[in-house]
């Protein structure tokens, strides 16, 4: 009977210890909101209507065995489609994503693309469900640079990421408003989360570092007189290339001047057509920064690399040839989460890079060729 009880007790001691050590993630997987009809983008890229699916479908293989062009199983749905989203949604949280990071974009003192969330996720009738904030994709376009077959080699400029003061005031005033007030909006310790694409885009268009931080302090007073504690604000790496002393230097200087609360990446970085071995330089990159770095480092997984349909002169250099795969995939996943693990005092935040980037080959989305098996992935590191 001793025995019984004894083992009883550490029974239920270990089942206790379970349940505490029991965490939650954030597991956030970033929305290229390209593919609907958006006016803006009728007018000067995909002229057809249904936005990016009009290059995504022209995408050509360039070598044997090149997956070209990419075909989703659920068909060439659009993302302002609130029917489409709810599906998402339950997909996503059935799977273990329970974050969605919307790329926001602002050109010619207006936002473009902006109906795949306001009338896609928001409109979605579970949308209260999943997390969600946005990443303002302060970047300027090329005229081919989304669209080569209708402006060819002309790389001229078709819009700038740089806004003045002004712009920043009218951006900021709609983002509070409009997103931050929504319950599932993401916050860290009560504080809406910004992410913003390019601190040096942001910099530029403002006049420099100094002018920067202070429409940035301006953001925080608009945030607190909204009723939140503060701002959280988000710098992000579009992939960051090297480990380099001269590029996390960089870094960091950028993300002391403006007072930035954390940093993040779009893509996992140390591009490689062998994916193996893209993990293992992002892996470094990500140690290393963390090594310098004063606040929270968020890790990113990228799934793949395939811009192909968007430039005519990539080859098989250019794209994730080797080992791309949904279980080398769960392997870098596993490797985030413990990054996360290993940093117990930072909020449980970890990127996937994307939900549907279908034109840079990277997306979470079922296709006929690998079905379910990057969502089944997310499921079996984040659930097990």
């Amino acid at each position: 009977m001793k025995r019984f009880l004894t083992l009883l007790i550490v029974a239920c001691a270990l089942v206790a210890c379970n349940k505490e050590e029991k965490k939650e993630y954030y597991v956030a997987a970033y929305i290229w909101p390209s593919c609907h009809d958006d006016a803006m983008a009728r007018e000067y890229l995909w002229p057809e209507g249904e936005g990016e699916w009009e290059v995504i479908k022209k995408g050509n293989p360039r070598f044997e065995g090149h997956y070209q062009p990419r075909r989703p199983l659920w068909g060439f749905e659009h993302d302002n489609n609130p029917v489409v989203v709810e599906k998402w949604i339950n997909t996503a949280l059935e799977y273990g994503v329970n974050t969605f990071v919307y790329d926001w974009y602002w050109y010619d003192g207006k936002p473009f693309l902006e109906g795949a969330l306001n009338d896609g996720f928001l409109k979605a009738p579970s949308n209260e469900k999943m997390n969600f904030y946005i990443m303002w994709a302060n970047h300027d376009v090329k005229k081919n640079f989304w669209n080569y077959h209708r402006y060819g080699d002309d790389t001229s400029q078709l819009w700038t990421g740089e806004v003045d003061r002004a712009n920043f005031e009218i951006i900021v005033d709609r983002v509070i408003n409009q997103y931050f007030k929504r319950p599932n909006y993401l916050k860290i310790n009560g504080c809406p989360v910004f992410a913003i694409f390019s601190v040096k885009v942001l910099m530029a268009g403002l006049g420099g570092a100094e002018p920067a931080r202070e429409a940035l302090e301006y953001f925080r007073q608009k945030v607190r007189e909204a009723g939140f504690p503060d701002l959280h604000i988000q710098g992000i790496s579009g992939g960051p290339s090297d480990p380099s002393p001269n590029s996390l230097d960089r870094t960091v200087k950028r993300v002391e001047a403006l007072n930035l609360d954390s940093f993040a990446f779009y893509n996992m970085g140390g591009f490689n057509p062998d994916y193996l071995t893209q993990c293992e330089n992002a892996k470094i990159i990500r140690e290393e920064l963390d090594k310098v770095l004063d606040v929270p480092l968020f890790p990113c997984v990228s799934i793949a690399w395939d811009d192909t349909p968007r430039f005519p002169h990539k080859g098989e250099n250019d794209v994730t040839r080797f080992n791309g795969t949904p279980e080398n995939f769960a392997a870098a996943l596993r490797l985030a989460k413990q990054y996360v693990d290993e940093h117990p005092n930072q909020f449980p935040l970890l990127h996937i890079n994307a939900w549907n980037e279908w034109v840079e080959g990277s997306y979470l989305l079922p296709d006929e060729v690998n079905g379910f098996g990057y969502l089944e992935a997310v499921k079996s590191v984040m659930k097990e």
